[in-house]
């Protein structure tokens, strides 16, 4: 049987490459949150943390945009994990 989650249970495959991207930005998750509202994609702090935590799905248009907003392709928000 299929399911939605990671063997260790996250919700999605990429929020640790997008913690390990904005870490090294230095940003907050709020200023992260600022720059993608910036870009046209509205999310708050709280869905950042929860989408790197891996308790929160992500969506294909929020990849996008957080792949523009690094710079990257959708692919390199995998890292390790895709």
């Amino acid at each position: 049987m299929f399911t939605n989650k990671t063997a260790d249970g996250r919700n999605n495959l990429c929020g640790l490459e997008i913690a390990r991207l904005r870490t090294a930005r230095k940003w907050s998750q709020r200023q992260m949150a600022d720059q993608l509202q910036l870009i046209g994609l509205n999310l708050d702090k709280n869905a950042i943390q929860r989408i790197e935590s891996g308790q929160r799905f992500i969506t294909d248009i929020e990849l996008r945009s957080i792949a523009a907003l690094f710079g990257c392709a959708v692919d390199a928000l995998y890292g390790d994990g895709g």
